[in-house]
C-alpha cells in the first residue's frame, strides 16, 4: 500500500509500518475503561503512543517498574480514594502497561530517575521490597531502559514538588506532553512553556543523578544489606 500511494520517505514508511504492526494492541486499555479515571486513561494513551518516556519519581517505584505485589500494596494504601474491589483490575492494568518498555519492536525508550529514599526506605513488606529491587535491577539491563538514582546528596535538585512523566512521539526525544501526579490523579500539560520547563527540569535531575551503573551498584548494595539484616 505504501508503494501504491507513493510513500517513499524511509522515516514516514517506518512510522506507518510500526503503527500497522501495533494496531492490534492499540486501545488495549478500553476493556478496563469502566474501572479507570478519565485522567488515567489519558495518561495510558500518551504512554502507549510514546517513542520516548522519561519519568521522575520521588516517592515510589515508577508504575512501569512495579511488580504486582508492590503495585497491590501501594494501591491498597489509599482506600479512601480507591474501591478495594477494583484493586485486582488496577494491578492488571499496571502490568499491561509494562509491555510498552519490554524489549520488542515498537517499545519505547524509557528513562526513570528515582530519588534515593525510595530505594532505601521500604513502603511495603520487606519481602516484597526485596523482590521489587531485584526486579528493577533486572529490567535495567534492557537496551531500551535507563535507570538512575538521584542521591540525597544532590540536595535542592531533589525537591521537585511531585512526580512527572515526559512523552515524545517521534524519532527525536523532544518533549511533546507532560503528566503530573497529584493526590486525586494526574494532569496533562501541553503548553510550550510548560514542556520546556519540565524538559529542562528532567535534564537537570538526570545530570545530578548517579550514572546507570553506579545506580545499579547502589541498588545491589541496598538489596544485599536488606537481606543480611533480615537474617
Amino acid at each position: 500500500m505504501l508503494k501504491a500511494y507513493g510513500v517513499h520517505d524511509p522515516a514516514i514508511r517506518k512510522k506507518l509500518e510500526d503503527l500497522a504492526k501495533n494496531a492490534n494492541r492499540r486501545g488495549w486499555w478500553l476493556e478496563h475503561a469502566a474501572h479507570l479515571r478519565a485522567d488515567y486513561l489519558d495518561h495510558i494513551c500518551l504512554e502507549d503512543d510514546a517513542t520516548f518516556i522519561r519519568e521522575w519519581q520521588p516517592a515510589l517505584i515508577p508504575g512501569l517498574l512495579q511488580i504486582p505485589a508492590y503495585a497491590e500494596a501501594v494501591i491498597r494504601s489509599a482506600p479512601a480514594f480507591i474501591d478495594p474491589d477494583k484493586v485486582p483490575k488496577l494491578v492488571k492494568v499496571r502490568e499491561d502497561r509494562q509491555a510498552k518498555i519490554q524489549e520488542r519492536e515498537g517499545a519505547a525508550e524509557y528513562t526513570a530517575i528515582i530519588w534515593e529514599p525510595v530505594i532505601i526506605h521500604p513502603v511495603v513488606e520487606i519481602g516484597i521490597f526485596q523482590e521489587q529491587l531485584a526486579h528493577i535491577l533486572e529490567v535495567s539491563k534492557r537496551q531500551n531502559v535507563t535507570l538512575q538514582v538521584l542521591p540525597i546528596s544532590a540536595g535542592v535538585k531533589a525537591t521537585m514538588p511531585s512526580a512527572f512523566s515526559c512523552f515524545s512521539f517521534d524519532s527525536e526525544p523532544v518533549v511533546e506532553a507532560v503528566t503530573l501526579d497529584n493526590l486525586r490523579g494526574s494532569s496533562i500539560l501541553e503548553a510550550t512553556e510548560d514542556l520546556t520547563a519540565y524538559s529542562l527540569a528532567f535534564d537537570q535531575l538526570r545530570s545530578a543523578a548517579l550514572a546507570p551503573e553506579a545506580s545499579r551498584r547502589l541498588i545491589r548494595g541496598i538489596l544485599r544489606s536488606s537481606k543480611e539484616d533480615a537474617k
